[in-house]
């Protein structure tokens, strides 16, 4: 097979994921962003004067390319892969695949037309510990499991400018308009992976403490932590966050099942936990095992090179893999895991605001859900074409910054 030709749709984040598939020996041909400093500092970044450049989606989608990394908005996904299904482009899409409940319906009518490789770009899966945290799993020595935890657990310096520069630089950015549930992919994906379990019906609750002092700040979600949880298809329960604001830092996961469980533990690196009870460990098993995994892959070498604990190389290779063969990604990469895991994010998010009524997480192959939600627009963002947000992101809805917190951070960010 040629080289893989590959364009970029949201040139800082698609930047740094695209240097994984030039270890992969994949070609990047195109970039588009809307945001000329953002295209002028990837195209430097990249040092490749052969890319062609594109302030406009439906100009770089003409280009002759293989596949697309979506890394634009957080929420605007779907309107983009569906273009890219339309002209048999693969696409390789980060996070949420679809902002509202109507896009995933649409986005799963269009893919289901279409001959292309469709990945969510979900890297947790693939850190060293959660790989081990699934290789326990598929042993069948926890037996049936009952309980998982994922926690995305991210708070961030009020007063990082350079963040601010970077990652929400105006008022109506994504960033600013957050709810605590919709980040989840990080917090979810690997122990949907784990398990292999789908979730069908969720329930959440906000807890709420909005950033206090002159500091610049334009987050209309006052919400520091979203507690979420999930009964599943195999009758296994989760507790996951979204991007949760508690505590200190740290990406922690639990499976738990009738005869043990394991865990990676907080604040200590990449170490993992597997406990047994004494009765029903393995033959030749310790009750408790604290240890570091390793890598075992024959990548090893570029994986310490790349991203969020090797994770955006194994990710990418995953997704190269899936062309090469001419076959869809499994659970949770898979559109309909993606499409799951949006709703989740959705719905918990509408469960929380109404004091944490249960949803049923739909099932978009199913004609009755899709009648339920074919016409659900509902969002907390702003679009790109200006619609404005028409649902509240903040469990106390009637909460917003102070003008001092906005004024500072419009100073901050040089927003006109």
């Amino acid at each position: 097979m040629e080289r893989l030709k590959i364009g970029i749709f949201g040139a800082w984040r698609g930047m740094h994921i695209s240097k994984n598939f030039l270890m992969l020996n994949c070609d990047i041909v195109a970039l588009c962003d809307f945001n000329t400093e953002k295209r002028n500092r990837a195209l430097k970044e990249l040092n490749d004067d052969s890319i062609a450049v594109y302030d406009n989606f439906d100009d770089f989608i003409e280009h002759d390319m293989d596949a697309v990394i979506l890394a634009n908005y957080f929420h605007e996904h779907a309107p983009y892969a569906i273009k890219c299904f339309e002209k048999g482009i693969h696409v390789y899409s980060e996070c949420i695949s679809n902002g509202t409940m109507a896009e995933g319906i649409e986005l799963i009518k269009a893919f289901e037309k279409s001959n292309s490789i469709y990945m969510l770009a979900e890297n947790y899966p693939q850190m060293v510990f959660n790989r081990e945290i699934k290789r326990i799993c598929d042993s069948k020595t926890l037996g049936k499991i009952l309980y998982a935890e994922g926690e995305y657990n991210h708070p961030g310096d009020p007063n990082d400018i350079e963040f601010k520069k970077d990652y929400n630089y105006f008022t109506k950015h994504w960033r600013n308009y957050l709810p605590r549930t919709y980040y989840i992919t990080h917090s979810m994906g690997p122990i949907m992976h784990a398990t292999g379990a789908t979730p069908k019906r969720v329930t959440a609750f906000a807890s709420f403490a909005p950033v206090e002092g002159d500091v610049p700040t334009a987050s209309l979600s006052g919400d520091r932590a979203a507690i979420i949880t999930t009964m599943n298809d195999d009758g296994s329960i989760f507790r996951v966050t979204g991007c949760a604001g508690f505590g200190a830092h740290h990406n922690a996961y639990r499976v738990c099942g009738t005869e043990g469980q394991i865990e990676n533990l907080r604040g200590m690196g990449d170490k993992v936990m597997l406990r047994y009870n004494s009765w029903s460990k393995p033959e030749g098993a310790e009750e408790i095992s604290l240890y570091e995994p390793k890598w075992n892959d024959k990548d090893e070498e570029l994986i310490i090179k790349s991203g969020h604990g090797g994770g955006d190389y194994l990710t990418a290779r995953m997704f190269v893999e899936a062309i090469k063969a001419n076959k869809q990604p499994e659970h949770p990469f898979d559109i309909y895991s993606a499409v799951n895991m949006s709703s989740v994010a959705i719905l918990s998010h509408r469960s929380m605001l109404e004091g944490g009524k249960p949803y049923d997480i739909p099932d978009f192959r199913n004609e009755e859900d899709v009648k339920k939600y074919e016409n659900d627009r509902l969002t907390p963002f702003w679009m790109t074409d200006g619609r404005e947000p028409d649902m509240p992101c903040c469990s106390q809805t009637d909460f917003k910054p102070t003008d001092i917190q906005i004024k500072l951070f419009k100073e901050a960010v040089d927003e006109k």
